[in-house]
């Protein structure tokens, strides 16, 4: 059995399943298939895998209830969907319940271990340097830790590295590819879509405790993080 990093797959159709199992193997990751929302429950609970290739289409709990309850007690591992639904609302849904990348079925498997991959990289990436400070915003990139003004923000996986090219670059006006490329590492089809949504969120988080919003919309161009002079 391969040791490399740990997937779950997730899927009620067995041909998917054993699909998706032998091609990932093949690539080199450590694999486990269920086939419910229950079962997904129980095998984080005993194996804590690296990420989830999850359908969201399932006999008992969607997956979009899955995200939430693993969410909810405390699991950050990235989430990959796996659908056939291929709407706006659906990505913007299973993003916002935690999802970390959405692929609809039918997929290619250079497609699905391309952005495995790129996930992984972005979510298991080693810091240099542990803490970030910027204005009143406080990451603590080992234990990805954040806060404004000492609040505790809790955020995904995907903002959370959103935020930091943020942090990264105050006061510098960031356009949606820019933030495609250093955050999501690819394309996403051209999606800048995806990248509003995200800025969306983290506004939600952060400014409830500031006066003014720290992330600012450079029409045309992109987005900031704007600091008090």
């Amino acid at each position: 059995m391969a040791d490399g990093p740990k997937i779950l797959i997730v899927d009620d159709e067995p041909n998917i399943r054993d699909l998706l199992t032998t091609s990932l193997r093949f690539a080199g990751f450590a694999v486990r298939a269920v086939a419910t929302g229950a079962q997904t429950i129980s095998a984080v609970l005993e194996e804590e895998p690296d990420l989830i290739l999850l359908d969201v289409m399932l006999p008992d709990i969607n997956g979009f209830g899955v995200t939430k309850r693993l969410r909810a007690s405390g699991y950050t591992c990235p989430i990959l969907f796996l659908t056939a639904k291929d709407s706006t609302e659906d990505k913007i849904q299973g993003l916002t319940v935690g999802g970390d990348d959405y692929v609809t079925k039918p997929f290619s498997l250079d497609e699905i271990v391309a952005r495995i991959r790129a996930i992984l990289r972005r979510t298991q990436q080693e810091e240099d340097d542990a803490t970030l400070s910027v204005g009143e915003l406080e990451m603590d990139q080992d234990t990805h830790e954040v806060s404004v003004k000492g609040n505790s923000v809790e955020l995904s996986p995907t903002e959370f590295k959103l935020l930091r090219y943020l942090m990264l670059n105050p006061n510098r006006v960031l356009s949606k590819a820019q933030i495609l490329d250093h955050v999501w590492e690819y394309d996403f089809n051209g999606d800048a879509g995806i990248v509003e949504s995200y800025v969306s969120y983290l506004r939600r988080k952060l400014d409830p405790f500031t006066e003014e919003p720290l992330i600012q919309t450079k029409r045309g161009f992109g987005y900031m993080l704007k600091t008090k002079a």
